[in-house]
Parts: C-alpha cells; sequence; structure tokens
C-alpha cells in the first residue's frame, strides 16, 4: 500500500527528486492527457502561482515513486476559487485559518481502475481527512469538474455547492466546501478499505491526533 507523505516548506528540502517528479506527472496529465495547453511549461514542469511556500502537498508514495498526490493552500491566501474563479462561490469566497483550498489531484495513469484495495486515491483522501484532523483544519474547498461529485459523495464526503455548476474552458465546474469531521474519516476508510494511519511525517514533528484504527 502506498504511504501518504507529508510535504511542506519546512521539509521539502528531503524531497528533491520526488517534488521534481511531482511536478513534471502533473505536466503529464493536465497538458500532456488532458490538453490544458494554457499550463504547458517548456520544462516540462505544471508550476502554478499557487505552488507557494504556504502550500502543503500530499504525496501517494511507494518507496521514492510518486503515484499520486494533490495540493493544499489556506484561503487567507490566493487560491484557484479566490483569483481565478470566483464565480463558482456565488454564495460568497470562504476565507478563514481553518479552511484550505485542495486542488490538483491526481493518480498516475496506471495505477487508475486498480482492484487492490485500497486504491492510491483512497489511500490520499482517507489521509487528507485524517491531515485535516490533525492540523484543526474544519473544510475544504475545492473547484472541480461536476463529474467527480459522485465520485468524492461515494468515498463518504459531504459536499456543499457554493454556487451553480458553470461551463469553464468548454468543462461543467462547480465550487463546493467539504466539511472535515472524523465521522467522514472513518466512513471513508471504512468504505475504501484504508485501515488507520497512512501519513508519513519525515522531518516533520507529527501532530497527528492518537493512533486510531479508522476500520476495524
Amino acid at each position: 500500500m502506498a504511504d501518504l507523505h507529508v510535504v511542506t516548506n519546512a521539509n521539502k528540502h528531503l524531497y528533491g527528486d520526488a517534488l521534481d517528479e511531482y511536478f513534471r506527472l502533473r505536466h503529464k496529465i493536465y497538458v500532456d492527457e488532458r490538453r490544458w495547453m494554457e499550463l504547458a511549461k517548456p520544462d516540462g514542469r505544471e508550476i502554478d502561482q499557487f505552488d507557494t511556500s504556504d502550500t502543503v502537498y500530499l504525496m501517494a508514495m511507494e518507496g521514492r515513486r510518486v503515484v499520486g498526490s494533490h495540493r493544499l493552500n489556506p484561503t487567507t491566501k490566493p487560491t484557484l476559487m479566490s483569483d481565478l474563479f470566483p464565480q463558482l462561490a456565488f454564495r460568497g469566497l470562504i476565507r478563514r485559518p481553518d479552511a484550505y483550498e485542495l486542488s490538483r489531484v491526481f493518480v498516475i495513469r496506471e495505477r487508475r481502475g486498480e482492484q487492490a484495495q485500497p486504491r492510491v486515491e483512497s489511500v490520499i483522501m482517507a489521509g487528507t481527512m485524517e491531515y485535516a484532523l490533525a492540523q484543526g483544519i474544519s473544510q475544504f474547498t475545492i473547484v472541480m469538474e461536476t463529474w467527480w461529485l459522485p465520485r468524492f459523495q461515494d468515498m463518504g464526503w459531504r459536499l456543499r455547492p457554493l454556487g451553480l455548476p458553470t461551463m469553464i474552458n468548454g468543462m461543467s465546474c462547480i465550487g463546493v466546501v467539504a466539511d472535515v469531521t472524523e465521522e467522514v474519516w472513518v466512513e471513508t476508510c471504512t468504505r475504501r478499505s484504508v485501515r488507520g494511519s497512512v501519513l508519513v511525517w519525515n522531518g516533520l514533528e507529527p501532530m497527528a491526533p492518537e493512533q486510531r484504527v479508522a476500520a476495524g
């Protein structure tokens, strides 16, 4: 099973090669596969203005190989929703220290749709809830294509729309907020066969809650 590594500005020096691979994978997935050509970079690394010293990367790794990831940014700083897609938050932008934006979710091509449990996607999303509980994060905001909605709900996540679906570059997109609770974490673990903690705090002071087994 993959582990989910917590990578911040404080320990990124331990993940130089992994971060380079991560940005190259983002370029491969979003530019080469999805054809979001406005993100194309000459060096083959997809890095934007929301990759900052405040960004937290939760990277699913098998050994030193990155197999999936996403990033978190504080809503008190610039985010995709606040700076690029404010129209998706018709009910108003969420800007609080205990709310973070989740973006750039991906799993590498060869690990999508795998039958072995838990899937990489499941480890990422269960670990995200675990991280939020450890850090006192109460909500995530997400800009997503609407087809993601049932996938998140199937994992046990509870989403509320911040506005109506809107067409952006030919894609139906929506802004949502997801509540962080221990109940949601346990439900995600149970539904997706993730047993207990998946986080690795390499070089960081672990601030995880007490060791618990989420799914008996």
